[in-house]
């Protein structure tokens, strides 16, 4: 396992000199962040190196802090939650991490959550999905930053039954995310008046979805919901067009999506799909700006992904800033009282529980006729205010919570 986490881990360093005398409110007078990644699996491309770049993007713009250099360090944790709590453990107890950021993958994230409360450090869960993070499995030391299933699932799930599509199949992928993303959309479709007729359980990197498209296929359901993420959602996509799954009548709900994702398959598979996401590059002048600079260094457009991560470090270090100390508690409680406002989000904050409330954005994929330059490929169909996209405090699960 020693030798697997060595391997694993892609270590990138940025210090930042120290401006006077170390403080001895900093531990060891650095200021350390951990991006916990997908470098090698099914996220890569819409996390991985570009969440790393993201991270050393916002180090460096946010500049010095007094009395400690604030360091980078990255790893991949393989889609493996075995290995992402491995990972997290040894850098709080071995390397001095203060905060963990990133981690796409539920399972992961739950795991490090676990840790990051036993260990009294700050986790900020930039990709990951599950709503259970700031439910059931609520910490007083994490924070789920940039969207969840709850908000993709009200947000889509609303627009599309609002528009007359009631009765759903949902292709699931069998894991953590997955059967929260189904569970929080079900709910919305059921509550609506709607039917959910069934779903199937999908292994991730399935290559063949064959099976399950023709079970949805068969079925009286007008919805074809992809509770599914990056390859998986891709290849499903890919799949369901050769099977001629819209000109039977159904329609596609991809659940998930990021603009990688339609990127690598094109508009002629992708248009018209309806989807919710937090940023899109070409939004406003801000986010334009940073999507300018990411592209230079990427040559790809920054995903909601990257961006959350650009933010949650940007937020983190005003806190430490302000507080003038990397102590957890302390820390949390300044990004708790502190207004989130950069590029992506304008007067956002978190809530008890952890979770981040920012507007959530619907959007429809443009046909090749609407797109007038690569990555010219969503609409904005509507604006959902963040205290109406996320869970409402009263319904929470989570023990935080001062229930009235």
């Amino acid at each position: 396992m020693k030798k697997t986490m060595l391997a694993a881990a892609c270590a990138v360093a940025i210090a930042l000199p120290l401006a006077g005398a170390r403080a001895q409110s900093y531990s060891d007078g650095t200021v350390k962040i951990g991006i916990l990644t997908d470098l090698s699996g099914q996220l890569s491309d819409s996390t991985g190196a570009g969440s790393i770049l993201a991270a050393e993007m916002a180090v460096a713009d946010f500049g010095p802090i007094e009395g400690a250099k604030v360091e980078i360090i990255s790893a991949d944790h393989q889609n493996k939650a075995d290995i992402g709590a491995a990972t997290a453990r040894k850098w709080y107890e071995v390397d001095g991490v203060d905060t963990i950021m990133d981690v796409p993958n539920s399972a992961v994230a739950l795991a490090v959550q676990q840790i990051t409360r036993e260990k009294d450090r700050i986790a900020i869960f930039s990709s990951p999905a599950s709503s259970d993070l700031t439910g059931k499995a609520c910490s007083p030391n994490g924070i789920h930053w940039t969207y969840d299933t709850y908000a993709l699932a009200h947000v889509t799930g609303d627009a599309v039954v609002a528009s007359g599509l009631k009765n759903w199949f949902f292709l699931t992928s069998d894991y953590a995310f997955g059967h929260a993303l189904e569970r929080d959309t079900g709910a919305v479709v059921q509550t609506a008046g709607g039917k959910v007729y069934g779903s199937v359980r999908m292994p991730a990197n399935a290559p063949d979805f064959s099976s399950f498209l023709l079970q949805a296929q068969s079925s009286k359901a007008e919805v074809v919901a992809l509770a599914t993420a990056g390859l998986d959602t891709q290849n499903a996509i890919k799949q369901a067009a050769e099977f001629g799954l819209t000109e039977s009548g159904k329609t596609i709900a991809a659940l998930l999506l990021a603009d990688t994702e339609v990127h690598a398959l094109g508009l002629k598979a992708t248009q018209g799909i309806r989807l919710t996401a937090p940023f899109y590059w070409d939004m406003n002048d801000g986010t334009r700006a940073f999507a300018k600079r990411f592209y230079e260094k990427r040559k790809a457009m920054p995903t909601f992904y990257q961006a959350g991560v650009y933010g949650a470090v940007t937020h983190y270090l005003k806190a430490v800033k302000a507080a003038k100390t990397d102590a957890a508690s302390v820390v949390m409680a300044k990004m708790k009282d502190t207004p989130v406002n950069d590029f992506m989000t304008k007067d956002g904050k978190v809530r008890e529980d952890g979770r981040v409330i920012r507007d959530m954005y619907l959007f429809q994929v443009k046909t090749p006729a609407e797109s007038k330059a690569p990555w010219d490929y969503y609409k904005l169909t509507a604006t959902v205010p963040g205290d109406r996209a996320f869970r409402p405090l009263a319904e929470s699960e989570c023990p935080l919570v001062k229930k009235m």
